[in-house]
């Protein structure tokens, strides 16, 4: 459906050279029978990779790792893993994400009964292998017991066979048994793995009961899961060799969605390897960052399956005043989202988010899902200690584009040096610290309330209808005064409130 309201109001905007911000617009309230609790959040990050929540954790190295991607999804949006890593500890965060869920393992590590004991250690030793439980196979694959920790311990002399080793009595279940049928005979049998076996005994997976209970005990209809049932997640890539080298790791850890992470998206060395990636590999993969339309439009025809819209509003960016570029956010979310909606390519409104108000506004301009970095720095999930300054706990936020993160990671380097021999770098960002906030599970419930509120007062029930039906005032300076707490001293903290500095 088609806003000719909403187009005009750009349009005008436009005519007299005018590009707006999140404070420089109000949602227009309608006519409603929507309860804020009724609305539905359902969204889409990219083509193929959907969202309960339209929320995503930026992919900075002082906010989202593992722990953070893990809240994320079980909150039902998604955490993009940074690229300030190594590509193998990159991919092996993806893999704890995937694992977190993971209760049934579908493939295990197994051994065969006549091997040595030796050349189990040595396997396990080659190979890294933290874990000490092995489906022992005959050699036509059928299960002939377990090997466990309590084995290896217990074994005195590693020349012996497994066979000989190994726990034989093993308790085991036909697939399509249910999680909690699962759980019940491991409480029974007092047995921490519970093999699944076809009709010729032959090993289909294992279950693992620490994993099972925790599912059990802390399952939501919310957690954002993939075909197999694991936590969904993504990673940011660069361009080239960067990109190659962790989508090929990536790939086997089985990412979701991948981010190419760039300062300025629309440029021949991004599209160029945008459309090697989607002839070599088949995953989405979400491009960034662009403010214009028609960069939109390029990076959709070379292969796009998200768009990432925003170059400056990040609150520790400075990319607008070092180098004198970008548009105002809900402008270029509005002109960017224009194209995508033609070709049926999601938007994410990256940054510029200050309060829960933003959110509506930013969909209502035509985002589908929004990335926040700060909002979510300083929380117990961000990577980083919390340390005690000024009475009070702190952990350290910083952009990707600050001298620090810079000079991290050569890779994340290659995004603004002059060129490659140059040992100093031109920054477009800063660091700092922030206020520890506690688990983001909190701050999140804040933001989204916001949202199905603003929601509420547009009469929209879902995120679509949000992007349909929003309207805007554009309201002045005195406008935004009045919008804020005044003529007061305010003496006790909101949790979804607090002046900006």
């Amino acid at each position: 459906m088609i806003n000719q309201e909403k187009i005009n109001f750009f349009k005008n905007m436009e005519k007299i050279g005018l590009a707006l911000t999140f404070d420089d617009v109000r949602l227009k309230t309608k006519y409603t029978d929507v309860r804020p609790v009724d609305v539905c959040l359902d969204t889409k990050f990219s083509k193929h990779v959907s969202l309960k929540m339209p929320i995503v954790s930026a992919a900075m190295d002082s906010v989202t790792e593992y722990e953070m991607a893990i809240e994320m999804a079980k909150m039902g949006g998604i955490g993009i893993i940074h690229r300030n890593l190594s590509p193998k500890e990159q991919a092996e965060q993806v893999a704890k994400v995937k694992a977190y869920h993971a209760a049934y393992i579908p493939e295990p590590v197994c051994v065969y009964e006549d091997e040595t004991m030796d050349s189990v250690f040595k396997k396990r030793k080659e190979n890294n292998f933290f874990f000490h439980t092995f489906p022992v196979l005959s050699r036509d694959n059928k299960l002939e017991g377990m090997l466990y920790k309590e084995n290896f311990e217990f074994c005195n002399d590693y020349s012996l066979l497994v066979k000989n080793v190994m726990t034989k009595n093993v308790v085991t279940a036909k697939k399509g048994i249910s999680l909690q049928s699962v759980y019940d005979i491991m409480q029974k049998n007092k047995q921490k793995v519970l093999p699944i076996v076809d009709e010729q005994r032959k090993l289909c997976g294992m279950y693992l009961y620490n994993d099972v209970k925790r599912i059990l005990s802390d399952f939501s209809t919310m957690y954002n899961l993939d075909k197999k049932g694991r936590l969904i997640v993504g990673a940011a890539i660069g361009v080239l060799n960067d990109a190659f080298e962790r989508l090929d790791l990536l790939m086997k850890e089985e990412v979701d969605v991948v981010v190419m992470d760039t300062a300025h998206a629309d440029s021949k060395i991004v599209i160029d390897t945008l459309k090697q990636i989607k002839k070599k590999y088949k995953i989405d993969v979400v491009v960034g960052n662009i403010t214009e339309a028609s960069s939109a439009k390029r990076l959709i025809e070379a292969g796009a399956d998200g768009i990432k819209v925003g170059q400056g509003p990040g609150s520790a960016c400075t990319t607008r005043i070092v180098a004198g570029v970008g548009c105002p956010q809900v402008t270029a979310i509005f002109n960017c989202a224009q194209v995508a909606a033609k070709y049926n390519v999601p938007i994410c409104a990256d940054g510029g988010i200050k309060y829960s108000g933003d959110l509506p506004i930013a969909i209502g301009a035509g985002a589908n899902s929004i990335m926040v970095g700060n909002i979510l720095a300083g929380t117990k999930e961000t990577p980083g200690d919390t340390f005690f300054f000024e009475g009070r706990l702190w952990k350290t936020y910083r952009g990707m584009d600050s001298l620090g993160a810079i000079q991290k990671n050569r890779t994340a380097k290659l995004r603004f040096i002059m060129n490659e021999e140059e040992v100093k770098a031109v920054p477009e960002g800063v660091e700092g610290q922030i206020p520890y906030k506690g688990p983001v599970k909190d701050i999140l419930f804040q933001y989204i309330g916001g949202l199905r509120y603003g929601m509420g007062y547009t009469g929209s029930k879902t995120i679509k209808e949000l992007q349909e039906k929003a309207t805007f005032h554009r309201i002045s300076p005195a406008g935004l005064s009045e919008s804020h707490p005044h003529k007061l001293y305010i003496t006790k903290d909101a949790p979804n409130y607090a002046p900006q500095l």
